[in-house]
């Protein structure tokens, strides 16, 4: 078995997200371990306690230039076979419309490709689960620890 070690800045760990200067501290190839950890996290999780749609996830971006890179990264992720998710990529959206489409579409959660309110050259993600609840960027990195054995972080 061949493993790959990636390190990863713990600094674009946030308390709500995960976010960094693009593409120096986030760039594709993070973007695409820790979609592969949420995947993971998802599909363990399911939504079937919020309404029977086990695994569904909604994806989008804000307008950032690098968003949609990032974004079209996560979403081939997300896609990725084995797979028991069903993503739904929903584009350039806002990130209340991301929580409203969550809860509206009862799915198991939400990833926003977003650096909120940091300058241009930021970017990263916010993760939400079912109920609007976010995820902590100690928490995702948690995932990555837990789940994914071949990352140094």
């Amino acid at each position: 078995m061949f493993c790959i070690l990636i390190a990863m800045n713990p600094n674009i760990f946030k308390a709500y997200d995960i976010r960094g200067k693009y593409p120096e501290e986030i760039n594709e190839e993070a973007v695409a371990e820790i979609t592969k950890a949420l995947a993971k996290h998802f599909s363990a999780k399911g939504g079937s306690a919020f309404g029977g749609k086990k695994g569904k996830i909604i994806i989008g971006h804000d307008a950032r230039l690098s968003s949609e890179s990032l974004y079209k990264i996560a979403v081939r992720t997300l896609n990725a076979k084995p797979s028991t998710l069903n993503p739904i990529p929903v584009g350039m959206i806002t990130t209340p419309m991301l929580y409203f489409l969550v809860n509206k579409l009862k799915a198991a959660g939400g990833i926003m490709i977003t650096a909120s309110h940091n300058p241009k050259e930021y970017n990263g993600l916010k993760v939400v689960g079912p109920t609007g609840d976010v995820m902590s960027g100690e928490e995702i990195r948690k995932l990555l620890r837990s789940e994914l054995s071949t990352f140094r972080i």
